[in-house]
């Protein structure tokens, strides 16, 4: 009579364990990292925006003088890379003309370098409620809630904003 050989409840677990791993199915591929726009991408798109728009209207209102100096003393601290400063120059500028358009979206435009995106969003909304809602302005106003709303995760948000910016556009009237 042949003799079987018993395996050790050891060897019997191992053995279920490797029949088993057989049968598992593999684990789903992680979804695909989305790409978080960094604020250097951020401010490119915003200004390339403003750049781009070619409106027949394009409303520039004439400055007051003590604004006009700390808007351009903002731009040279801007470009220093010196963006506090900038801040603190703005915020002056607003407290003198709280409600001038251009000057809520350069700070807009500074408060998103200081990754203030609350700030940023809310003075660009601002600036557009107040703007001439044409124009290179209001592209840049768009294109700043595009880009916050994307960094957020809120694709449908960023497609609506980027709706505003072709809405920005003023085409000429056609000549016969």
């Amino acid at each position: 009579m042949p003799r079987f050989i018993r395996p050790s409840p050891s060897c019997a677990a191992w053995l279920a364990a490797v029949l088993l791993a057989g049968c598992a199915t593999p684990a789903p591929p992680p979804p695909p990292a989305r790409h978080v726009p960094q604020v250097a991408e951020m401010m490119s798109a915003i200004r390339a925006a403003g750049e781009r728009e070619s409106s027949v209207i394009d409303v520039t209102p004439l400055g007051e003088p003590g604004v006009t100096a700390l808007q351009d003393a903002a731009h040279a601290d801007t470009s220093a890379g010196r963006y506090a400063d900038a801040a603190a120059k703005l915020d002056q500028a607003l407290k003198l003309s709280p409600d001038s358009p251009g000057l809520l979206q350069d700070r807009a435009e500074i408060a998103l370098r200081l990754q203030d995106f609350g700030a940023a969003e809310s003075l660009a909304r601002r600036s557009w409620s107040l703007g001439p809602k044409l124009g290179p302005l209001c592209a840049r106003n768009w294109q700043t809630v595009a880009e916050l709303r994307q960094h957020a995760d809120d694709s449908a948000g960023a497609a609506a904003a980027r709706k505003g910016v072709g809405e920005c556009h003023k085409g000429a009237v056609p000549r016969y």
